[in-house]
């Protein structure tokens, strides 16, 4: 474990850990990232039997089998997500016979924030039907920070999830017609929660009211008297990943990928501020050692590139994701502390993207492309930790060969997200120290713009 820790602090995982190190809300379903190439980008990832460049090791690693010689591929994309929260009536859960008290501060401000994420693809073919690859991304990741003292406080300030993943691969051409390929994916992942406590309610919930009076603790929700958590981890997990292309017709190929499930047990620490001395010694607000367990989602897709004639092609592809995996997140404590528990209940997921290309010139290759994504997330268990809904993409993009060896890909897409409401009800038990946290996020969207260079040798 030292020695893959060691090796993520060499350059290339530097490089990739600085770039993804503020990056926002998940721009594909859940904390999903689709954007691992500008020349997929382009069509709405229609494209991912297109074979076209080096990041085809990360879609289908069989597509390698159609790259002749040594190919290299550098990307980085711009991401900028908005999430704007309206407070529409939420309160804490004491005093119970009032139904609460409204729950005091603002909507958070703007959730989101401006991202760089990069990709990196290398891969030589060994003989004409032998490649090898490897490829070194992000493909999950989350951040959503609110404002100190906003309404939701008590339920998540600050979310992030960062991943790096290595990816070596090889690519085997059976005949003319078919190919396959295969890779294994190490995969490093790095989490970080925190979020306020309601000390009043934890004080009027555990001793009599005039005690908590004379401590200063007697009013729900008061957030001069908050405190707050901080809990962080990491872990390297490990995978595989399928693929397999059959060229149906000399115009027309299908493909089709998968890539498994990543379990990562993230070990860390748990850290605790402005905690009242009557709770020092109360083992649920001391710092220690923790534990979670997140197991990152298989994936399957079935895609489908027709070249029509010289100047036109046609593309679409099917992603399912088996988000149902996610049920909860649980962090368990060494001390002996309550397990911190957030019920998530997410549900499996299908994407579905159709695009096209057209190509004016033998220089220039231009792309459109349209693509629905389907949210894991139930309304019930929605958080504002990740306050996901369904998307539409709408794409656009360009290939320019700036030299017989080297070109640019250039790509902008605008993903129209639905409102997404939220509503977290203190009958459950895990949000009576939290509140009822109630409200939507109106017109949520996100912005990409991208860019490419490839060069083959």
């Amino acid at each position: 474990m030292k020695n893959l820790k060691q090796i993520c602090n060499l350059l290339i995982c530097n490089i990739g850990l600085i770039g993804m190190g503020h990056m926002s809300n998940a721009h594909s379903a859940g904390f999903q990232l689709f954007e691992q190439s500008v020349s997929g980008l382009g069509t709405s990832f229609a494209s991912t039997a297109a074979a076209e460049d080096a990041s085809t090791l990360w879609w289908n690693p069989a597509g390698m089998s159609y790259l002749k010689g040594t190919n290299f591929s550098l990307a980085g994309h711009a991401i900028k997500p908005t999430a704007e929260f309206t407070n529409e009536g939420s309160r804490t859960f004491l005093p119970p016979a009032a139904g609460g008290l409204p729950l005091s501060g603002g909507n958070g401000g703007d959730a989101g924030g401006v991202a760089v994420v990069p990709n990196l693809y290398f891969t030589h073919a060994f003989t004409d039907r032998l490649s090898f690859g490897v490829g070194v991304n992000s493909p999950f990741g989350l951040t959503t920070e609110y404002d100190d003292g906003w309404v939701g406080r008590y339920h998540a300030l600050k979310s992030a999830l960062l991943t790096l993943n290595i990816n070596p691969s090889i690519a085997w051409k059976i005949n003319e017609r078919f190919s396959i390929g295969g890779g294994l994916n190490l995969q490093y992942a790095k989490a970080e929660l925190t979020s306020a406590i309601d000390f009043s309610t934890v004080c009027l919930g555990s001793a009599p009211a005039a005690t908590c009076g004379a401590l200063g603790l007697n009013v729900p929700g008061n957030a001069a008297k908050d405190g707050k958590a901080t809990v962080k981890g990491d872990n390297w997990g490990y995978g595989f990943n399928l693929g397999a292309m059959w060229q149906i017709v000399p115009s027309t190929r299908l493909g089709f990928a998968y890539r498994s499930s990543i379990s990562q047990d993230l070990d860390g620490d748990a850290s605790f501020s402005n905690v009242p001395a009557a709770f020092a010694a109360n083992p649920n607000f001391q710092g220690r050692s923790i534990a979670a367990s997140v197991d990152l989602p298989d994936t399957a897709s079935l895609n489908v590139f027709s070249q029509i004639d010289e100047k036109w092609a046609i593309m679409g592809d099917v992603t399912w994701t088996k988000w149902s995996n996610f049920q909860e997140l649980k962090v368990t404590s060494s001390n002996g502390a309550a397990d911190i528990l957030t019920t998530e209940k997410w549900k499996d997921s299908f994407r579905v993207a159709v695009g096209g290309s057209y190509k004016p010139t033998e220089k220039w290759t231009l792309r459109a492309g349209l693509a629905y994504d389907q949210s894991p997330v139930p309304d019930q268990y929605r958080t504002p930790r990740i306050p996901d809904q369904d998307r539409t993409w709408i794409s656009f993009g360009a290939n320019w060969k700036i030299t017989q060896r080297g070109s640019l890909d250039f790509g902008y897409a605008h993903i129209f997200v639905k409102d997404a409401s939220l509503n977290l009800s203190t009958a459950e038990a895990e949000n009576r120290s939290r509140g009822n946290l109630k409200g939507t996020y109106s017109n949520p969207s996100v912005d990409i713009l991208s860019i490419q260079y490839n060069h083959s040798f």
